[in-house]
């Protein structure tokens, strides 16, 4: 069966494990997280090819919602705070999780409250080739540099830059807050777990992360 940005990211509780590294495969869910505000505030800086921008963290509240959660997250460091509930029922998300980047895209423009602010990137192939990886750095950049954060479909496994695993292999969202090095390097809202609530990651890792899938930016 063909793959592409509009497969569906399934979700469910079972086999999920935590390591030192984050969620382990074969989970495909994320932890069930406390639906408090945790504190991940960061420094929004720009110039000599680095930025990230001020994010409002706050978990997932159950296994699947980290589409709607992601969604909150991005929406965060453009001083919006929108109900995760809320933005569920937008994107018609159910048990089975949120059914694609397309579904993610309208919501964000709707919030920013611009129609064509955001919109849905694929990257159909298996792996990401120099070109897909390319314009993921530029539409990070830009995204970032206009102070708005991007929303990545992701699934199976990938390493951050301290050698830590995170494995979602049904599926899972992912906010980009910041990038450094010209955006080589990236860094990553997860509502999966409060305890690593923020990591950053190889722009190649990240692409590689988000084949067969898409993401919404600038």
């Amino acid at each position: 069966m063909a793959t592409t940005l509009l497969r569906k990211t399934v979700l469910t509780a079972a086999g999920i494990a935590a390591t030192a590294g984050g969620v382990a495969g074969p989970a495909i869910a994320a932890h069930a997280a406390p639906t408090g505000t945790t504190s991940a505030v960061v420094t929004d800086r720009k110039g000599h090819g680095e930025r990230e921008l001020d994010v409002r963290y706050e978990a997932q509240p159950n296994f699947y919602f980290c589409g709607p959660a992601a969604a909150r997250n991005a929406l965060s460091v453009q001083g919006k705070d929108i109900d995760v509930d809320t933005m569920a029922r937008e994107m018609g998300t159910t048990e089975a999780g949120t059914n694609s980047i397309n579904d993610i895209t309208p919501v964000l423009n709707k919030e920013t409250g611009a129609r064509d602010a955001y919109k849905s990137v694929e990257i159909s192939t298996p792996k990401a080739d120099d070109k897909q990886t390319d314009k993921l750095r530029a539409d990070v950049v830009r995204t970032v540099d206009a102070g708005r954060a991007v929303v990545a479909n992701i699934a199976g496994t990938a390493t951050d830059t301290d050698g830590n695993t995170h494995s979602f292999e049904g599926g899972h969202y992912i906010s980009v807050i910041g990038y450094r090095d010209d955006g080589r390097t990236v860094t990553i809202a997860d509502s999966a777990d409060p305890n690593m609530a923020s990591y950053r990651m190889s722009i190649d890792n990240l692409a590689d992360w988000i084949a067969t899938r898409g993401y919404s930016t600038s």
